[in-house]
């Protein structure tokens, strides 16, 4: 611990010691670089003397600070997660970080963390903080602890993490996300300058266009291939070895490879999944899925980019396995899925459950329900929104055509005649334009799916550059608006917002139908309309 304390916060404050070494170089006095450091290394120690834990039968106590004294307790009762998490210099060390949630979001600065434990203590001292509310949490075999762990302990995995999904990082802007940073830093510290000194750039004159196009084109691939390689680092940093284990009451996720993290979510909280497929993920046949949960980390990420087939199967399962609607009767066991096939993922052995979940679909008339039996929520067919929501998307995407088509007129009356090549721009624009509107029509829809032993689901999808596919279970929702723009009126079109307090807190089903708008509020949740 007196290790880790001081490189953290050496870590933590790398901007300011970065200006302390620019400093002493300039000023010819090492030491304006190491005062800062010892500085900050002393704080890291001094923590070591000033925190301390306790666990006692009704509290968990956490007390913290130097110059402020700070004491965090948490009731044991309302302890919900206890999750792990342990970087480079606490695997080589031995130790880890425990976290404690209580199912609600908190500040950064009131997080409950207890750092630097040793990491043999951690299995017990979990299943101590978690022994009220009957989760079984198991500790994987590859976490560090030596011990053996029956199947029914570590329950079903329902997803895990292949080396081949990698080829799907560039397709995210995870990797853009870190080049730029490091690129914004190299400009303020004269990059910029040294590449226009350099012979290549001095070389280059009015009349050597192929090599200008050339070092553009060499620039723009070199700078591709950085942003490539930075997002298949942070996606192998991030998701390597990611297991998804379902047991029934918890989710359990471990994944990292130099910072390892386990995780527990408490399935009570659950209240539906997000299948994400931006526009390049869907053109590659890959997606992302994420949990919609109340409370802390409500939009948890359960599986990154990954084959679409893959996300598929683990969203089917996730949602399959749900618990039964309040009211049942306590007899009735949770449902728990007969058996795990295909090849991204591996079942371990479970009883048998009787029969497969029945849900009753409703087509677009939302009147004639039709049974499926072990309906696939993340692949089933969604209700398409009619002529009237197409209508409506060319003419959103014709606004910015004729505007630029308006640009260039006014640039011709005003500055004399334009570039005859000038006139085709609007043209490419409005192709893009028209192909970017019957995607998002073609991503437009949603569908009502009443369950017969379990809860009511509404799926919806919208979006074309970044599209998501929302299944939200009914008894999550906790009320409804019917919007309505004044163009929407003209068209016959509203959009429905069910409000529910996980995920993004409002789903909304994009230009229904009217006369299909209020059949829809009733089909998910039958009463909570209510009369007037």
């Amino acid at each position: 611990m007196l290790l880790v304390y001081p490189v953290t916060e050496i870590m933590k404050y790398i901007p300011v010691l970065l200006g302390s070494v620019i400093v002493g170089t300039t000023s010819g006095n090492p030491l304006w670089t190491l005062i800062p450091v010892t500085l900050v290394a002393a704080y890291g120690i001094a923590r070591w003397f000033t925190t301390a834990y306790r666990i006692d039968a009704d509290h968990v106590q956490l007390r913290s600070g130097i110059v402020q004294r700070r004491t965090l307790s948490v009731p044991r009762p309302r302890i919900r997660s206890v999750d792990v998490e342990a970087d480079l210099l606490h695997r080589v060390l031995g130790l880890a970080v425990l976290a404690i949630g209580t199912g609600k979001q908190t500040d950064k600065g009131e997080e409950f963390k207890l750092d630097a434990l040793d990491i043999g203590r951690i299995p017990a001292l979990r299943a101590e903080l978690l022994a009220h509310t009957g989760q079984q949490v198991p500790a994987l075999p590859d976490s560090g602890v030596a011990h053996h762990v029956s199947p029914a302990e570590a329950g079903i995995e329902i997803g895990h993490w292949q080396a081949a999904w990698v080829r799907y990082a560039p397709l995210s802007l995870t990797g853009l996300a870190v080049v730029l940073p490091i690129a914004g830093l190299g400009a303020q510290y004269g990059l910029i300058d040294v590449l226009s000194r350099s012979a290549a750039v001095q070389h280059i004159d009015e009349d050597s266009a192929p090599m200008v196009a050339i070092v553009i084109t060499g620039l723009t691939l070199l700078s591709l291939a950085l942003v490539s390689a930075a997002a298949c680092a942070q996606y192998l940093a991030t998701w390597f070895g990611l297991r998804v284990l379902d047991n029934g009451a918890t989710l359990h996720l471990r994944h990292g490879l130099f910072t390892t993290r386990q995780i527990t979510l408490d399935l009570a909280r659950f209240r539906g999944a997000t299948l994400n497929d931006p526009l390049l993920l869907r053109a590659a046949m890959a997606a992302q899925l994420e949990m919609i949960m109340t409370g802390e980390n409500p939009r948890q990420k359960i599986l990154p980019q990954a084959p679409r087939t893959a996300v598929e199967r683990t969203l089917d399962e996730l949602l399959r396995t749900r618990r039964k609607p309040a009211g049942q009767s306590g007899g009735e066991q949770a449902e728990q899925p007969a058996s795990r096939t295909g090849g991204e993922s591996t079942a371990l052995s479970e009883p048998a459950h009787s029969a497969e979940p029945t849900f009753l679909t409703k087509h677009s008339n939302l009147d004639a329900p039709q049974p499926i039996t072990g309906a696939a929520l993340g692949t089933i067919d969604l209700i398409q929104h009619g002529p009237a929501a197409r209508r409506r998307r060319y003419t959103k995407a014709a606004w910015p055509v004729g505007g630029l088509v308006a640009v260039l007129i006014i640039l011709a009356v005003t500055t004399g005649p334009v570039p005859t090549w000038i006139w085709s721009v609007p043209v490419v624009f409005a192709v893009v334009m028209a192909a970017l509107a019957e995607d998002r029509y073609r991503s437009l829809g949603h569908r009502v799916l009443p369950g017969s032993t379990g809860p009511t689901w509404l799926i919806t999808r919208r979006g074309s550059l970044d599209r998501n596919r929302d299944c939200l279970e009914a008894p999550g929702i906790i009320g409804w608006t019917i919007r309505r723009t004044y163009w929407q009126r003209r068209a016959g079109l509203a959009t429905v917002v069910a409000a529910t307090a996980a995920g993004k807190k409002a789903y909304l089903v994009v230009d229904i139908p009217i006369d299909q708008a209020v059949a829809l509020i009733d089909a998910v949740t039958p009463g909570l309309r209510g009369k007037r």
